[in-house]
Order: C-alpha cells, then structure tokens, then sequence
C-alpha cells in the first residue's frame, strides 16, 4: 500500500469532514431526493430529481474518496524536542532577496491549504525545509529562479495558533 503522511490535526480534519458528509450530508441528500419526487408525478422526467440525484451521487463519490485516503494515510507526529524542521511543524522564514517574512505549517499532500498557512511537505519549498534547523539557508528551485530562505524559527503547530 502506498502510505500518505498526515499529521494529527490533518486526520482530525479529514475524519470531521466524513462524519458530517456521512450524517449532515446524507440527511440533506435524501430530503432532496423527497422533495424533489413529491413535486413531480414523474421523477424520470423532473429537473429538480436529476440535480438531487446528481448531488447525491457527488457526496458518495466524496465519501468514498475520503474513507479511501484514510485507508492510506499514516499519522507522522513532529518530534518538538530534535530541533529540526518536521511534518506538522510551523516555520517561520526570511526570503533573502526580498526580506520578506513567511510564516506557515509544513503538512502532508492531503492537508495542504496555502490559504490557510499550510503548505505540503512534497512541495519544493517543503522538500528543502524538512530536516533542517533553525538559521539554516535554504536554496529553492522556483519558475523564477533560485529563491534563498533563512529559517528564523520552528515551533509546533499548536503553539502557534
């Protein structure tokens, strides 16, 4: 089997996700499906039934998705006393051509949300942050060349927040 990482706040999002797609989702679905049917005498022929049906089919394939990549997943929990940069961990660094400042958590593929402060560790930013301490110069390739970082701080994730 081929193992995805996910950090503990990751797994508890996703299973959050599948107990409400599972309940609240279901039960939306089916008074969909009944309200629908109960407007028209013939379901084969109503609009309303076929979008229903469509919303419902949408929320199983979702529910199978996600029960599929739990069944894949691994939790990797971040070791806060080993100093290095690990998954589920927050960084915080300087770019060094632009002096910028960037703060977000490292996580794994099915965590990722740049909106949210959470980028993945199998990015090119993530893959050269993972492993290294606090003052290391990290080199990333990116579309516009070589971006250079300073890792300014590690912390757990939680402490963050």
């Amino acid at each position: 089997m081929n193992e995805i990482l996910i950090t503990p706040a990751g797994l508890a999002r996703l299973e959050a996700e599948l107990d409400r797609l599972r309940t609240e989702g279901r039960r939306e679905a089916a008074e969909q499906l009944r309200h629908a049917a109960a407007t028209e005498a013939d379901v084969t022929e109503s609009a309303d039934y076929r979008v229903a049906r469509e919303e419902k089919d949408r929320l199983e394939a979702r529910i199978a998705q996600l029960e599929q990549r739990l069944a894949e997943t691994e939790v990797a929990e971040a070791d806060d006393e080993n100093g290095v940069l690990d998954l589920g961990e927050r960084v915080r660094l300087r770019d060094l051509d632009t002096g910028a400042r960037i703060e977000f958590e490292v996580v794994g593929t099915l965590e990722a949300d740049l909106q949210a402060g959470r980028i993945s560790a199998v990015s090119p930013l993530g893959r050269a942050l993972l492993g290294r301490r606090r003052g290391e110069v990290v080199l990333v390739d990116a579309p516009g060349g070589v971006r250079r970082f300073k890792i300014l701080r590690i912390e757990p994730a939680h402490a963050a927040a």
